[in-house]
Parts: structure tokens; C-alpha cells; sequence
């Protein structure tokens, strides 16, 4: 054989078998998160590969460059111009709760930060700070958790990053998620009024009381269930059946931070009815026994709107355990006050220090 043509024969073999191993997908052979996984070599890619690109595989992840690069007619197309961006970051303990976990609570709540600004959700990042020894098959159930929050929400997974900490310098898993919407034009086009009636989307308290029962510290077992959930579906029938003011989902802080916020953003004052705000009696029996106002207890797939007077009835035909609440007033200026059942009146301030264990 012509040296010439031997030396290409082996040109070729070299070039075929460094294609073979280059195309040889990454293999994850550990049980647990190791220092290893965090050093960026082939263990990292190992992990990437195998638990994440897997579970979140579309075409603007699978680029896997620094950035995601999406071009901004395709993301915006006919809505309007406007995006609304947030970012968050989850630390609950324990990681996995009764109904729920970290990670659908991390997709949950970029989706409906976004929800409640006006916005349609496309897009999330996600970082993930990981602690040494965690469980490969507890980070995978909490990675395809979020898969599935994001394909119910219509968002797409578009980039993220993994870092890992020494054992102990972490709890398990810590996550950061940030989002972007579209907000279509026209939309929280009217300003607040005294009048406007104030409308829960839902029950008050389940998620906070749900983590901190599983914590198994209090000596308390109930059937609590958290709230996390996309709110989306429920914010766009809003839209489409009637025209909101203003909306907030009630998370760190519960229900009366959220209504001092509103107090304080507009001037005017809100009057809440203590009996027509909705609490399961599991969950209102578990917050007697612990002296915890259930006002105060976080949500995590339940938001708060005002809505004009004339647009109640439409408000509620959309939102099927939607309860009105209370009503903006001009006085008390900036203020927040609650009717109670015995038919007095009470001040809702927000929260001073912090009495309430973390629960997001």
C-alpha cells in the first residue's frame, strides 16, 4: 500500500474512534452528589448529562452554551413589547413535603411571580447549589418534579447551572430560579379605587402549615397537603373574563403581608371580612394549636386580586374556590383591618421579626 494512502487510512481510523468516544454519552455511575460532581470535569458532565439534560432535553438547552439565545420575535411574536423578569431562590427543608418538593415549588413560584405582573410565562433558568452526600435518586425525583411543573405551566427550561458544597455546608439542595413573560398590552390598564373588591383565588395556609408539620418537630401529624401550584391557567381566565387592578400571590408573609402592600402602594385602606376568608379546618385547627394566625402563614399556589365591583361575579366564575374578602376603602388611609366574627375590628399589621419558621 501507498504510504501516502496508509497514513490517510490511519487519519481516518483516529478521526472515527475520537468521534465514537466524543458521541459516548456521559455515565453517572455514584448513588450520591460527590465534591466531584461540583470540579467541572467529567464526573460534572457525568451528572449534567445524565440527570438534567436528560430530564429538561429542547432545543435552546441542548445548545449548551454560556447563555440561552433566543431570538426575541419568536419569544414575543404578536403579544406586545413588554416582558416581565423575576428571579428566586428556594431553601425549604425538608426537601420533599407532602404535596410537593423544592423543586416544583421552585418552577411554581418563578411562574407565578410572573403570573400575577400581567405576564404569560416562557422561560426559566435554573441554578442548583448541591450538598455533598445528597441522594442521586432524591435529585432525580426532584428534577423531573420540575419538568413536569414546567410543562403544566408552558414554560420551557432554557439554562441553568450546578455548583456543590462540602457535606454540611448545605442543606441538600438549594435552588435559584428566574423567569420571563410576556405581558400582552392593555393589561392592569386602570388604577386601584375605594370600592374595588378583594379576591383570594383560593384556601390560605396550607403550604406553610404542610412544611412545618413534615419537619416532625412539633409533635403535631395532620393530612396537610402544600398549595404549590401554577397559577397561571387560573390568572389568564381573569384576564379573559374580566379586568383585575392588581395582583399578588401571597407567599413569604401570607395574606396580611400582601394586603399591607396593597395598603401601602396605594394610599387607600383595606377592610377585610374574617369570616369570608377561606382556611380548611385541618389547617385552621393545626394553626390554633400552635398559637399561628393563619394570615401569616405562607402560600405558595394561591394569589390575591382586586377587582372592580362590577366584575365580581365574572372573577368568580373563573376561579372555583375564589372568595371575595374585602373591599379597598379610603379610610383607614394606608392601613390594613379586619372585621372579625364577633363583629369587631382589628389591625393586620405585617410581621416583626421573624416568628415563623422558613418554609420557602
Amino acid at each position: 500500500m501507498d504510504p501516502k494512502n496508509r497514513l490517510n487510512e490511519d487519519e481516518r481510523r483516529v478521526n472515527l474512534n475520537i468521534s465514537r468516544v466524543r458521541s459516548r454519552k456521559a455515565r453517572l455511575n455514584e448513588s450520591h452528589v460527590t465534591l466531584a460532581h461540583g470540579a467541572g470535569g467529567k464526573a460534572s458532565a457525568a451528572l449534567i448529562e445524565a440527570v438534567f439534560y436528560s430530564a429538561y432535553d429542547n432545543p435552546v438547552l441542548n445548545q449548551q452554551g454560556d447563555s440561552a439565545v433566543i431570538p426575541l420575535a419568536e419569544l414575543v411574536q404578536a403579544h406586545g413589547s413588554s416582558l416581565a423578569f423575576s428571579t428566586d431562590s428556594y431553601v425549604v427543608s425538608p426537601i420533599i413535603f407532602p404535596g410537593g418538593n423544592i423543586g416544583e415549588l421552585a418552577i411554581n413560584g418563578t411562574v407565578n411571580d410572573l403570573a400575577v405582573a400581567g405576564a404569560q410565562p416562557k422561560l426559566i433558568s435554573v441554578g442548583f447549589i448541591l450538598e455533598e452526600g445528597l441522594a442521586i435518586t432524591e435529585l432525580r425525583e426532584i428534577v423531573q418534579s420540575m419538568r413536569e411543573a414546567a410543562e403544566k405551566a408552558g414554560v420551557h427550561i432554557v439554562a441553568g447551572d450546578t455548583k456543590v458544597v462540602p457535606k454540611g455546608a448545605g442543606d441538600k439542595v438549594y435552588i435559584n430560579t428566574s423567569g420571563i413573560g410576556v405581558i400582552p398590552p392593555g393589561r392592569f390598564s386602570t388604577p386601584i379605587q375605594p370600592g374595588d373588591r378583594i379576591i383570594v383565588s383560593g384556601p390560605i395556609a396550607d403550604h406553610g402549615m404542610a412544611v412545618m408539620l413534615a419537619r416532625g418537630d412539633l409533635a403535631i401529624s395532620a393530612p396537610i397537603e402544600s398549595d404549590t401550584q401554577s397559577v397561571h391557567g387560573m390568572t389568564e381566565a381573569l384576564f379573559a373574563n374580566c379586568n383585575p387592578r392588581w395582583m399578588r400571590d401571597a407567599t413569604r408573609g401570607g395574606l396580611a403581608t400582601v394586603m399591607n402592600e396593597l395598603a401601602k402602594v396605594t394610599g387607600f385602606g383595606v377592610a377585610l371580612e374574617d369570616v369570608q376568608i377561606p382556611v380548611r379546618d385541618m389547617t385552621r385547627a393545626a394553626c390554633d394549636m400552635l398559637g399561628i394566625d393563619p394570615l401569616y402563614v405562607a402560600n405558595e399556589g394561591t394569589f390575591v386580586a382586586v377587582v372592580p365591583e362590577a366584575d365580581v361575579e365574572n372573577a368568580l366564575s373563573v376561579l372555583p374556590e375564589g372568595k371575595v374578602i374585602g373591599t379597598v376603602v379610603e379610610e383607614p388611609a394606608a392601613a390594613v383591618v379586619l372585621k372579625t366574627g364577633f363583629g369587631g375590628t382589628r389591625m393586620v399589621d405585617m410581621l416583626v421579626g421573624d416568628p415563623l419558621p422558613r418554609i420557602c
